[in-house]
């Protein structure tokens, strides 16, 4: 093969990956702005920039099809690729997790080494037509009048490759909710009756990711007494999946937990928490190779607000909740799904939903620099969290529900110990007014909340825990009863 030909070949692959990468953020326009957010562009550049991406992927898409282009293409795309890779360093070095919606609605990751292998490779390939020069670019994709038929018949074939993959993930999406439709034709048919759920709330009612999972001691279906250091101490991720006897849903569950436990047998730890007595369960999950553990009635169920059965949560190695709530089948699916591209890296393992309500967490993020004043004048920066584990909590004095837990604060200050976090409180207000809460931590006023909302918080009282290496390791807690399953207490006590 001639080394025209070989050009040719490579602008041609060249046009295809950046006009599927162009074209699947077209199709995800909110979710390019998202990543952008999360590269460290400022939230009101974001649609703009990413807008202007989708442009230029498909400009030097093209640029790559005409011999009199295709040097420009090779180098705006040289420079598109040199910042990805930066950026992507600079996430890989921070521990963040950030998504690089590299193919939008197609393809997407985290940021990581794989997409740094890839960059270097499309690297070294636009390289190769810059250095030869605007005269060395090869021949063009066609002669004469054949050119804008070639060029025709490329564009079609690359939206049909776009096509596939996008109707990939429809029919994924189709597939679940077929199984859904299953599950209830099944539970409909099995006699079962309607059963009446108190206090149902948004499956997103959970404990924050990063809260400490409640100690237990439970009875085992096959004997003895098992804790919850007794599940971490292989250092995997757990997988509790609440159940009961009387489910149906989760007896219908059962082939696929047997294959998610081949699957993950290296990477997971499953467990059933159960309820009901040992000769119920023993019918129901007996034949089952995953430990049963025996609540007296819904202890843990309740501790971690598990309201529903099947729902599954995840733990953490080190014993904190790594997951929201997954209510429901199709949910503990996802979760399951979720998981694949979530593996434990740099103590910073957590799966979210790209979906939550509220604010992403910023797991694995830095704590940003600042330099602000305390009550006292004195100007604290950000090295105050490090070299122990820190409480950071955003706080108002005009705010109520603030007000209410000052006193069980002042209590919880007062205890001693290793294990209890230091903490740092950013406040509006007057520096009398937050005297008046007569805390021993530093008390720092963020004007504009610049600080507290690049700590993720929002909301009154809000809290992260940051770890002694200044690394953010649990969403955001909003409200009292969550900063305080964010310490591990229930209502301020241990």
């Amino acid at each position: 093969m001639s080394i025209e030909s070989v050009l040719l070949i490579l602008r041609i692959f060249l046009f295809g990956v950046f006009f599927i990468a162009g074209v699947g953020k077209l199709l995800d326009l909110d979710g390019a702005a998202k990543a952008a957010k999360e590269f460290g562009t400022p939230e009101e550049l974001a649609p703009s920039i990413s807008v202007s991406l989708v442009f230029a992927e498909v400009v030097f898409a093209f640029c790559f099809l005409f011999t009199a282009w295709s040097w420009l293409g090779a180098l705006g795309g040289t420079i598109l690729l040199a910042m990805f890779s930066i950026g992507m360093l600079i996430q890989i070095r921070q521990g963040n997790a950030a998504d690089c919606h590299c193919f939008g609605q197609i393809y997407s990751e985290p940021a990581g080494r794989s997409g740094l292998v890839r960059n270097a490779v499309l690297l070294l390939l636009t390289g190769t037509l810059l250095v030869r020069g605007q005269s060395g670019q090869g021949p063009d994709v066609a002669d004469g009048g054949q050119i804008m038929q070639t060029v025709l018949i490329l564009i079609v074939a690359a939206l049909a490759v776009v096509a596939v993959l996008y109707l990939k993930r429809l029919s994924a999406q189709q597939t679940e909710l077929l199984k859904r439709i299953d599950l209830l034709e099944a539970v409909s048919h099995s006699g079962g009756t309607a059963v009446e759920r108190e206090h149902v709330s948004h499956p997103e009612d959970s404990l924050p990711i990063g809260s400490p999972f409640p100690d237990f001691s439970l009875a085992a279906l096959d004997g003895g007494e098992t804790g919850l250091n007794d599940l971490v101490t292989g250092g995997r991720p757990v997988f509790f999946l609440f159940v009961s006897p009387t489910c149906e849903p989760c007896q219908l569950l059962l082939p696929e937990l047997e294959f998610w436990k081949s699957s993950f047998a290296d990477k997971l730890t499953f467990v059933l928490l159960s309820s009901g007595t040992p000769e119920q369960n023993r019918e129901k999950f007996g034949s089952l190779d995953v430990p049963v553990l025996l609540q007296k009635e819904r202890e843990i169920a309740d501790a971690v607000r598990a309201k529903w059965t099947p729902t599954a949560l995840l733990v953490a190695p080190d014993g904190r909740i790594a997951s929201h709530i997954a209510a429901g089948d199709a949910a503990i699916r996802k979760l399951v799904e979720d998981f694949k591209t979530n593996q434990p890296s740099n103590g910073t393992f957590f799966v979210a939903d790209d979906d939550s309500f509220y604010t992403p967490p910023r797991i694995g993020y830095r704590v940003p620099e600042f330099e602000l004043a305390d009550v006292d004048g004195r100007i604290r920066t950000h090295r105050e969290v490090f070299g122990r584990q820190t409480v950071a909590m955003f706080w108002s004095p005009a705010c109520p529900f603030c007000k209410s837990m000052a006193d069980s604060l002042r209590d919880w200050e007062k205890e001693s110990g290793p294990d209890r976090p230091s903490m740092i409180v950013f406040s509006e207000g007057n520096p009398d007014e937050n005297r008046d809460l007569q805390l021993e931590s530093p008390i720092v006023f963020d004007p504009g909340r610049t600080t507290s909302s690049r700590l993720g918080m929002w909301g009154t009282p809000s809290a992260v825990i940051v770890n002694e290496n200044g690394t953010i390791v649990s969403e955001t807690a909003v409200g009292e009863a969550n900063i305080w399953a964010l310490l591990g207490r229930r209502n301020g006590r241990s």
